[in-house]
């Protein structure tokens, strides 16, 4: 029982959303393949992150290959780190409206005085908006999901609690819903936009300790 509160005390804060590419569609050109990315954000505090994306294909279907790296600010720069990576695909116009659909794997790594944890895991959201050249509204909802998790306990826990063991676990409570708007203005090759909204833990009952996420982001498309 101890071991699964430890679990799911630090999966509050192991599993947060921010950092995804957010992309102003009726503003991407055949010609820009290459997406260059940076932001800072609210994420059970402050963190910063960097991205590059990659246009495979504009014939009517724009595809994007994108990686993301997001860490929390603090002395330690690479302590804790997050780096997510997959494609995005977003459908036809309609009236300037546009459906992007996004799947990415993640890999991150958390670590506080009690345990360090490795951890694999999934995203998939999608984004409903309205898209004009010079700016874009939209709202998201997405799933976060920590699939399998390495725990390595520190010695002053295993003083604590001398049955704990380390190793990889598949955490039941492992994931969190996310939904909120974006809105974004673009300007030649550059866009700018913000992002905010709500985290609710995947039982649909309860959220993390700072429920919210919020995000500021400049793309430069070349």
């Amino acid at each position: 029982m101890k071991k699964v509160l430890s679990i799911l005390s630090v999966m509050t804060i192991f599993l947060c959303h921010s950092d995804a590419q957010t992309v102003n569609w009726a503003a991407l050109r055949k010609t820009d393949r290459h997406i260059i990315n940076v932001r800072t954000g609210l994420e059970h505090g402050l963190v910063y992150g960097i991205g590059y994306g990659y246009q495979v294909s504009n014939k009517g279907i724009p595809v994007l290959l994108n990686i993301e790296y997001s860490a929390p600010a603090g002395k330690e720069l690479f302590d804790d780190f997050k780096i997510k990576t997959g494609g995005q695909v977003v459908l036809p116009a309609f009236n300037n409206f546009r459906f992007s659909v996004r799947a990415q794997g993640i890999f991150r790594r958390y670590g506080n005085e009690l345990v360090n944890m490795l951890n694999f895991g999934s995203d998939i959201s999608g984004a409903l908006g309205y898209y004009r050249k010079k700016w874009f509204i939209a709202t998201d909802v997405g799933f976060d999901k920590a699939i399998v998790t390495r725990f390595k306990h520190s010695e002053a826990y295993k003083n604590q609690y001398p049955l704990v063991s380390d190793g990889w676990y598949e955490p039941a409570a492992g994931g969190n819903f996310y939904y909120g708007v974006q809105l974004g203005f673009s300007a030649k090759h550059y866009d700018v936009y913000v992002r905010g909204g709500n985290i609710l833990n995947q039982d649909f009952r309860s959220s993390p300790g700072l429920p919210v996420y919020g995000e500021l982001g400049i793309n430069m498309r070349l």
